[in-house]
């Protein structure tokens, strides 16, 4: 038997969206402990500019005028996903959102808005063109009080110093509000700087865990059971080489602490795992500190491979673009940097409206080779080393292609999420007017997405199929139920929020 340093009902490992389900097994009157890693709340989560969720036929979206179903979700959902992943956990998901928007409802702490944002596969069937969608409404960060300083910055205070903002938005607000909901229960502790080392196992039970605080090992036991919700490993490259993750950890916008250690902690107690080589990918403009960050929304430009043609639909969903960056990366096409063509109709800025990192000035980027101009195409392709004539006639095509509004190569604007920034018209935009520019780009993720394997109540699965008694994952720390794809926004953060949340309700029961 451990001696127990110190004992709760349920330890819940991260602070992310999984702080669902902590937040569920205080209100449901078991005695709760969450450690971080880090030295502040929030993971990933925190810096998500959205923090949405994708719920069908929640009562958010219900008061807004939503008439979707239940089966057609499930419908499109399994049309995306296939049978990647198990049924039952597809139709948890689908089905469980509205229940957990209700229940957070109850809580003053909690309010929620409507964020019109389409399904990333608008040629599926049921695919809605307005999405399922909603995300925390904004809050004023005074509201927080202390909590503030506990919190994780966004990252645009974390890499380049900006002042916190005035206001919690996304992200930001969705951890804001949970912080403030766990600090009403006396039931409910929270320790920072604290990882997890290894789980503790009796009579085949995981009972507890030994952590790390403070430079020494403690053991925290856990008389119902623990939920693992810390995040990916993309911060860890050693396992990302393990397991074959494209990318680095140097471009991820996954948080510090996300080093997968409840992951090893979980597979040397049985725990089975999927999809390890994945992650939730995106196309990464390079900045000046040679990262790639994730960026979407582009008004104009198009991207080249490294034989100067386009090779892919720009305006898709950014895991789409990223996933097919990839794909050529395989296949020895792409090679990074690969480049952004665009003409100077907004000037030498690249056509990006939301770059996840702030953009700094044009001097640096042009100062660092990652922002290159020339008054001709020829000349640029000089600077970004591709074959002239094939650049020409790849801008050419492309105009051609503006010209009409239908781009027959790669289907660009056939879907509502192609025209979300265009206010739905094309997203062709000709490239015609010098000095033309080029931008580098790599790719980047927010977080990688492979993990334990779960059953539909998250607890923890053996390669056998049988569940490991005491034991259960969420969000980036379980393999996702979404599989290879991303169906919409807000699926990560409504994962981790979901199935933390549906875990502590099943740690309600009695024990058996």
């Amino acid at each position: 038997m451990a001696k127990w340093d110190e004992t709760c009902d349920v330890l819940a490992v991260g602070s992310g969206g999984g702080l669902a389900g902590a937040y569920t097994a205080a209100r449901e009157g078991l005695d709760v402990i969450v450690i971080e890693a880090t030295d502040k709340y929030g993971g990933t989560t925190a810096y998500s500019g959205g923090g949405g969720m994708w719920f069908p036929c929640n009562a958010v979206l219900r008061r807004g005028g939503d008439d979707d179903t239940i089966e057609d979700a499930l419908e499109y959902y399994r049309s995306v996903v296939g049978d990647r992943t198990p049924a039952d956990v597809q139709e948890a998901y689908v089905r469980g959102g509205a229940g957990l928007i209700d229940y957070l409802e109850e809580d003053s702490n909690f309010e929620f808005q409507i964020l019109p944002w389409p399904d990333y596969f608008g040629e599926k069937p049921k695919a809605r063109a307005s999405g399922r969608h909603i995300v925390p409404k904004p809050m004023n960060a005074k509201k927080l009080g202390v909590l503030r300083d506990s919190l994780r910055s966004p990252l645009a205070t974390e890499r380049l110093g900006e002042e916190l903002p005035a206001y919690l938005v996304g992200g930001q607000s969705l951890i804001g509000r949970f912080l403030l909901a766990l600090s009403t229960f006396a039931n409910a502790a929270m320790h920072l700087n604290t990882t997890l080392e290894e789980l503790v196992v009796e009579d085949g039970s995981v009972v507890g865990a030994v952590v790390e605080q403070g430079g020494r090992r403690r053991t925290i036991r856990a008389r119902r059971g623990v939920i693992l919700a810390a995040g990916g490993f993309e911060q860890n490259e050693t396992l990302r080489a393990e397991f074959g993750v494209p990318g680095s950890a140097l471009d991820t916008m996954g948080c510090p602490g996300n080093l997968g250690k409840a992951h090893q902690a979980a597979i040397a107690v049985g725990a089975d795992t999927d999809l390890m080589g994945e992650a939730w990918w995106s196309p990464g403009l390079t900045h000046p500190d040679g990262r790639s960050a994730f960026a979407l929304w582009f008004t104009g430009g198009i991207f080249v491979d490294d034989n100067g043609r386009r090779f892919v639909n720009e305006s898709a969903p950014y895991d789409r673009l990223g996933r097919s960056v990839i794909e050529h990366m395989r296949a020895r096409k792409v090679t990074t940097p690969y480049w952004m063509i665009y003409d100077n109709r907004e000037g030498a800025v690249p056509p990006v409206k939301a770059p996840n990192v702030p953009m700094a000035q044009t001097e640096q980027y042009v100062d660092a080779g990652l922002w290159k101009s020339a008054q001709t195409l020829e000349d640029l392709a000089a600077q970004i080393d591709v074959p002239a004539a094939e650049l020409v006639q790849t801008v050419k095509r492309f105009n051609e292609s503006a010209a009409t509004g239908v781009d027959t190569d790669f289907g660009r604007g056939d879907t509502a999420y192609d025209r979300a920034f265009s206010e739905g018209a094309s997203p062709l935009v000709p490239i015609d007017q010098g000095p033309f520019h080029a931008a580098a780009f790599g790719i980047s993720d927010l977080g990688t997405k492979g993990g334990l394997r779960t059953d539909a109540t998250g607890r923890v699965l053996k390669a056998d199929g049988t569940a490991i008694a005491g034991l259960y994952a969420a969000g980036n720390t379980m393999a996702a139920a979404s599989g290879t794809t991303y169906p919409g926004g807000g699926n990560p953060i409504g994962a981790s929020m979901l199935f933390s949340h549906l875990a502590a309700l099943d740690l309600t029961k009695p024990p058996s």
